[in-house]
């Protein structure tokens, strides 16, 4: 009882710092960990590859704002978890990343799977660390905990050598530290928010732009109230979406292109000016638009475009001094402008198209033929995960979330692979709270391929996961099955199948049911329904549905083609 191990160590060290969740792979020398969590109570779900495990516990703290852990073997298994910590850092999730490594008197002797753990991993986290003893080990989490979570968040790695695992140090001789606080609040310069709410209120054609970080941020009680006191429309990024209900009246995500081509005054809420909104630059932007930028992080102000007003610091707590300003004089934007009309005209013409694409009824079907359907048998509740090229981007626009946090793809790394990491790590989430949320994972089938084999995972722990695969046989386009037999017969398909195909019609739905889940083809709307239905309703197992839709299915013309560099 006076001696603990070093596995013990960071068991308990993790669950002192409120760490609940942990994924991974176990291997020498990590196993005793895994098995230290356990009997401290963490959680731990046993993945399929390190890099899908990096992602679900990425998404573990973006969802609880607490950090998840992904628990690595040395060598080769950091570096599959290293794609994960870059996915984390690049959208500002907190994760905790711990791998063995080599014992440390094989240093430099050419050990097993020996690496450079900790200088490779700063070049994808905020904090690389190993302890130098195991009496180091608590503060050493400590750090990395509270690094994760303070200023903008992010991965963070703790290097463990292998002998240090099941030594063992005098209980007396380990410094416990208690929990880190939860990040300190910082509120806006006054004047700047006074300066901000006269641009605001002069401004003819203004626009809300509501980011992840606003979702992370928990700000979603107080821009409820902004919103809607104000008048604003607003229109969210794409994991913004569901901090306010995307049916809300005053959101103008349907108008997307002509809202950022035309607003003359921006509120930036916790989004970036990056590529997801075009660097804030023309010609997407107009020429002479006046930023009101709201970030935690100094460093992104004035990033590609110098803001009118900096606000500085908790998104919620900004968007709470904003709202004083605007209730002060009982101002609102009026709601019959010429900019509301605008908008309001582009969103009815815009959903005219998407709704003729929807209701064709040529075989195969569409995308918009496939989500109009999935879209009305959704629960409102549902978090829906999305990744592929078209079938992410459509389902954007017509897979509406009604709750913050509710919504997880690709992200601002644009990372194919995520989706069922992030579905794995929502469902452990839900089992865990029992909120009786189903966890609803849209894929393409060349995003499916990345990490198809977690669907053994799902299987194991029985988590309430329903996959939909839009399988159209190819990376943004694909063949149909008559088209492939005549190619090969043409010799050598290497030299002849399009880059962008992958085999017609896999058999994906099998996948599922080789596992003990519930797998089904579907090619008709009927058969699509009914197979959504069934796996709604069945809470003992998952569900996968392959629907096969016409290859040469493609996304309604767009106004901008958002940075394509490809006319495939």
């Amino acid at each position: 009882m006076d001696d603990v191990t070093g596995a013990q160590l960071i068991a308990e060290s993790l669950k002192a710092q409120k760490v609940e969740y942990m994924f991974g792979i176990v291997g020498v020398p990590i196993i005793e960990v895994a098995m230290a969590a356990q009997a401290e109570g963490i959680k731990y779900v046993g993945m399929r590859n390190e890099q899908a495990a990096c992602y679900a516990a990425s998404a573990t703290g973006y969802l609880t704002g607490r950090p998840g852990a992904c628990l690595v073997v040395s060598g080769p298994g950091l570096i599959h978890a290293l794609g994960g910590m870059a996915n984390a850092n690049e959208n500002c999730w907190p994760v905790i990343v711990i791998g063995g490594s080599a014992d440390r008197n094989q240093e430099t002797a050419g050990a097993f799977q020996e690496f450079p753990q900790v200088e490779a991993s700063r070049l994808y986290s905020k904090f690389s660390a190993r302890p130098s003893c195991l009496e180091a080990i608590p503060s050493v989490i400590e750090k990395a905990v509270r690094t994760s979570i303070y200023g903008r968040p992010g991965a963070c790695y703790v290097d463990i050598a292998g002998d240090m695992v099941n030594a063992s140090v005098k209980r007396s001789e380990v410094r416990v530290l208690p929990c880190c606080p939860s990040p300190p609040v910082s509120l806006a310069d006054n004047s700047a928010i006074t300066e901000a709410v006269s641009i605001l209120k002069a401004a003819k054609r203004p626009l809300v732009i509501i980011g992840k970080g606003a979702a992370y941020g928990r700000a979603e009680n107080a821009l409820k109230e902004f919103v809607e006191m104000s008048g604003l429309p607003f229109l969210p990024t794409p994991m913004g979406k569901g901090v306010l209900p995307d049916d809300h009246p005053n959101c103008v995500a349907a108008a997307r292109s002509r809202a950022l081509l035309q607003a003359d005054v921006v509120l930036l809420l916790g989004a970036r000016l990056n590529w997801m909104l075009h660097f804030g630059l023309p010609p997407r932007f107009n020429p002479d638009v006046k930023i009101l930028q709201v970030d935690l992080c100094a460093e992104e102000m004035g990033n590609n475009v110098s803001p009118a007003v900096a606000l500085l610091g908790d998104i919620n707590a900004i968007v709470t001094q904003l709202l004083q300003g605007v209730h002060k004089d009982g101002w609102k934007y009026p709601s019959n402008t010429e900019w509301w009309s605008t908008l309001k005209d582009k969103i009815a013409a815009n959903a005219k198209i998407s709704k003729a694409l929807a209701l064709q009824t040529t075989m195969p079907m569409n995308y918009y033929t496939v989500f109009h359907h999935v879209s009305q048998l959704l629960p409102h509740d549902c978090i829906i995960v999305s990744e592929g090229a078209n079938t992410m981007d459509i389902g954007r626009t017509m897979l509406n979330n009604y709750l913050p946090r509710h919504r997880l793809d690709a992200g601002t790394f644009g990372t194919m692979g995520v989706g069922l990491g992030f579905a794995i790590a929502a469902a452990a989430v839900e089992k865990s709270g029992n909120k009786n949320q189903r966890i609803i994972c849209v894929e393409g089938d060349s995003a499916f391929g990345f990490s198809g084999m977690e669907v053994e995972t799902m299987c194991r722990y029985n988590l309430p996961v329903v996959i939909i695969v839009v399988n159209n046989n190819g990376i943004y386009s694909g063949v149909d099955p008559e088209t492939w037999k005549e190619m090969e017969k043409m010799g050598d398909l290497t030299t002849i199948a399009p880059p962008v195909t992958l085999l017609p019609e896999a058999r994906y739905d099998e996948v599922m049911t080789a596992f003990g889940g519930r797998g089904f083809l579907v090619r008709t709307v009927e058969e699509l329904r009914s197979a959504l239905q069934q796996s709604l309703s069945d809470w003992e197992r998952p569900s996968l549905i392959n629907v096969l839709i016409d290859p040469s299915s493609d996304r309604k013309q767009q106004e901008f083609p958002w940075l394509t560099r490809s006319n495939l």
